[in-house]
């Protein structure tokens, strides 16, 4: 019976409209949101912000983080590529006072601010935008963290490293997920 419930549970949590857009409880009971003016949660991308178009990354914005937040990383992945999930974007030092990413964000181991760019795994710095074989859509999760503190990485830095580092000092973290497909 409780296997039953399980699944049952993890079936509304799947047909759940909100589930493109997570956003998570800070310490102080408030939420932090991501959007982006360029394609509404579990919607497609647009063409150009995807290797079939400009490759430009998307505009972003999000709510108010908690007041402890010192800086934001950001991860853009696909879970759903057939090697495994897919690192698409590693952006982390973002400062604290930032509350947007412009469309296009420049494709260099440092931008305006001082935020530091990882290494995607088209082993390249930067944004890689939605490129999935011909087929069903694939999901692209945005995920964006609050932190305790800068994570003071060397620019070129993976996923993993990133995701070690910020461990212990994520406040908050919400996700926006696009879907494109070939």
């Amino acid at each position: 019976m409780r296997n039953v419930l399980s699944a049952l549970m993890g079936l509304s949590l799947c047909l759940s409209p909100s589930l493109g857009a997570v956003s998570s409880e800070d310490a102080q009971g408030g939420s932090m949101k991501i959007s982006s003016d360029a394609f509404a949660p579990n919607e497609t991308i647009p063409k150009k912000f995807t290797c079939d178009g400009p490759d430009a990354s998307p505009k972003l914005n999000w709510s108010e983080p908690p007041a402890k937040t010192q800086s934001f990383a950001l991860i853009m992945d696909d879970p759903d590529a057939p090697v495994g999930t897919w690192v698409h974007w590693v952006l982390f030092d973002l400062p604290a006072e930032t509350k947007e990413l412009a469309e296009g964000v420049a494709k260099e181991e440092r931008i305006a601010g001082g935020a530091g760019q990882g290494r995607n795994d088209f082993g390249k710095i930067g944004y890689g935008g939605p490129c999935p074989p011909p087929g069903s859509a694939h999901r692209y999760f945005f995920k964006l963290y609050a932190l305790d503190a800068k994570l003071n990485l060397k620019a070129g830095v993976t996923k993993a490293d990133v995701e070690r580092a910020m461990k212990s000092h994520i406040l908050a973290h919400a996700e926006l997920i696009g879907r494109y497909g070939r």
